[in-house]
């Protein structure tokens, strides 16, 4: 065997491995890049800037896989060089370092697809509920095909270090133990220095947020939102002192029937009705997954996608300018049991320490009603359960084995086999889990206590797949369909309903937990928040249209206003409908923060960077503004309190 001192021989097939990586993140980044045409900005300085990154970001990310097999090279003794271990080793972790990145590369794609976006927290996320992930990917994706694409190109990935030599050289070859320190020490020190100097949002220089995603690489994305997935407001965003933000947000919520039980860094206070009810109507409230505004045609849609919705429309409260708080089920869910503004990172139903929170269930149980959450899937998806279970819930899922906590203090009832006519990735169809709730009802309405019914849906998402025969877009086509069939199932709920004794007793409210898509080229696309929300059987409200600016966080005291409750409230939404209600939108993603009062907005990002712009609602851009101290000041507040107030126990 040759001792050679050079850095390539005994290291060239890591090089090669690194180029072929290099390459093929290029590649990945060209077609995306196309992909996402119109959208991107494709100026010369543009496209120059993305791509530079991106190979800054790439060589980083190839650094990072390649340390691994150099600190295995460094390590192994040289008369070991070589051997029958040494090259089943050496052989089986190429293969499975190419199979793995082949599989990353594609999954870039899939995911691409679907969030516009190079891998994040919702990555991170999926990573964890692998029932759900794998079962949508095999509906989804003819999986065959995809893992015959993933093992080809690893053969020959296989094929190209060995035609070059790679395998050869590397089982004749030996270095010196400086070369060795040499290589191992550069490559460490580029990994550690990138770890501590390189932040993923070095990436966003541009306004274009797609110039930003490609300018991302996915390994790397993927690791920095696992790093990230929770960040405390005060470390990340510009704030301002304690108890001026409190004085703004007080100020905001300071409406002519509310008062506040205690002075400093509290909202909680008192709501009264003007004309108190003693009225306990049932309420039935569904969350609607991924129903953006522009599906029905009662907000502009003219491809008939939601009849059901529109006939209840033209009898309902309907509010035509309110937005989600997020672009996750989890952050539609904390909107509008907590009324909270977004916190960065993961939403609060994901959080530790997020158990006994003054939720909407406080109120209806103040009033003597049952509380209960149904979703057709297992409730320990993105921590269902263990959020609804211990703030008053009791719970009706579809479980596969997973378990409560024991200090969680509810009951759960299983969705049985019997019950289900059609299950997807993502749980039962809406029609069977409107049939379990419809049970329920009947034996809450013959026990004489008055109910509030909460039920997620899961059929208006990928793979799209629902019961066939029941509308005429074939099963697993698409968005449309799942849309479709959404609001068929809705209709065949009314249908049932009304046919039940506790039917004219009882409020239905619908609402989206968020928009089918959020991606945009902007920071954060405003017209992808906007979300139906419907109030019916409110004798009150009756048939109207709210067209104030408002949030997913305030439908809840909306309805309470409607049914003349007083209550107590911890809640940063509002009444609209109270004269003096304060225009305003919280939007987000799981970094940046959002604040909308009419066309003006400020967007909080990490590093403490503070962004003002214009929106203009027809042609959905954001144009730079002056900024506005005063909004900017407003903006901080609403998120700073909230993240306050959770994270001090004070929510409780």
């Amino acid at each position: 065997m040759k001792k050679i001192n050079r850095f390539g021989c005994r290291y060239r097939a890591v090089w090669l491995l690194a180029l072929a990586y290099l390459c093929c993140s290029f590649v990945t980044r060209i077609l995306l890049y196309f992909w996402a045409l119109p959208e991107p900005d494709s100026s010369i300085s543009a496209v120059v800037k993305t791509f530079f990154f991106g190979l800054v970001f790439d060589l980083v990310s190839a650094c990072s896989i390649s340390l691994p097999a150099i600190l295995y090279l460094t390590i192994l003794p040289n008369p070991l060089i070589g051997s029958k271990l040494d090259k089943s080793l050496t052989y089986f972790f190429t293969f499975l370092t190419l199979f793995l990145l082949s599989f990353t590369a594609l999954a870039e794609f899939t995911f691409w697809e679907e969030f516009k976006s190079r891998f994040n927290f919702i990555a991170v996320d999926y990573l964890i509920y692998t029932y759900e992930v794998i079962a949508n990917i095999a509906e989804s994706y003819p999986l065959p095909l995809l893992f015959a694409i993933v093992l080809l190109t690893t053969l020959l990935g296989m094929y190209f270090i060995h035609k070059q030599k790679g395998f050869t050289t590397v089982f004749s070859s030996k270095a010196s133990l400086k070369t060795r320190f040499i290589v191992l020490a550069s490559v460490t020190a580029v990994v550690v220095l990138a770890t501590v100097g390189l932040q993923n949002t070095d990436a966003e220089w541009s306004a274009n947020r797609y110039n930003n995603e490609l300018s991302k690489n996915g390994i790397y994305s993927f690791f920095a939102a696992f790093r990230n997935n929770q960040m405390k407001y005060s470390e990340f965003y510009k704030t301002i002192p304690e108890n001026e933000a409190f004085d703004l947000v007080r100020n905001e919520l300071q409406q002519n029937n509310s008062r506040f039980q205690s002075n400093g860094l509290s909202i909680h206070r008192t709501v009264s009705s003007p004309n108190p009810s003693n009225e306990k109507p049932n309420v039935v409230f569904i969350l609607v997954e991924s129903l953006s505004a522009k599906f029905l045609g009662s907000y502009g849609n003219t491809e008939n996608l939601t009849p059901n919705l529109d006939k209840l429309a033209t009898k309902a409260c309907r509010f035509t300018n309110l937005f989600a708080t997020g672009t996750r089920t989890v952050r539609g869910m904390e909107a509008v049991t907590l009324c909270i503004s977004p916190t960065p990172g993961q939403s609060i139903v994901k959080r530790p320490k997020n158990a006994g929170l003054y939720t909407v269930s406080n109120v209806f149980k103040s009033k003597g009603y049952s509380c209960n959450f149904f979703y057709g899937g297992d409730g320990y998806f993105d921590n269902m359960d263990a959020y609804f279970g211990s703030n008053g819930f009791n719970i009706f899922d579809r479980g596969r084995g997973s378990i409560l906590s024991d200090d969680i203090k509810t009951t759960r009832t299983l969705i049985s086999d019997s019950q289900v006519t059609f299950e997807n990735a993502w749980g039962i169809c809406d029609e069977d889990i409107y049939n379990v709730m419809l049970e329920q009802a009947d034996k809450q309405y013959a026990s004489g206590k008055p109910f509030f019914n909460f039920v997620m849906t899961t059929s208006n998402h990928r793979p799209y797949t629902y019961p066939k025969g029941k509308i005429d877009i074939p099963s697993g086509s698409g968005r449309n369909g799942a849309v479709k069939y959404t609001d068929y199932a809705l209709g065949k709920l009314f249908e049932a309903a009304q046919k039940k004794p506790w039917f004219k007793n009882t409020v239905f409210v619908i609402v989206a937990d968020h928009c089918a898509s959020s991606a945009g080229k902007d920071e954060i696309d405003i017209v992808n928040y906007k979300i139906p929300a419907l109030i019916i059987g409110v004798e009150k409200l009756g048939q109207m249209e709210i067209s104030k600016q408002c949030s997913q966080i305030d439908v809840m005291p909306t309805l309470f206003g409607a049914l003349n409750w007083s209550y107590e409230s911890d809640f940063f939404g509002e009444d609209v409908l109270n004269p003096l209600y304060h225009e305003r939108a919280l939007v987000a993603t799981y970094r940046k923060l959002g604040f909308i009062k009419k066309d003006a907005v400020v967007i909080l990002s990490e590093q403490k960077s503070v962004n003002h712009y214009k929106w203009d609602n027809d042609k959905n851009t954001l144009s730079k503004s002056a900024k506005n101290p005063r909004l900017e000041r407003e903006a901080i507040a609403w998120y700073q309190t909230a993240d306050y107030l959770f994270n001090n126990n004070k929510l409780k």
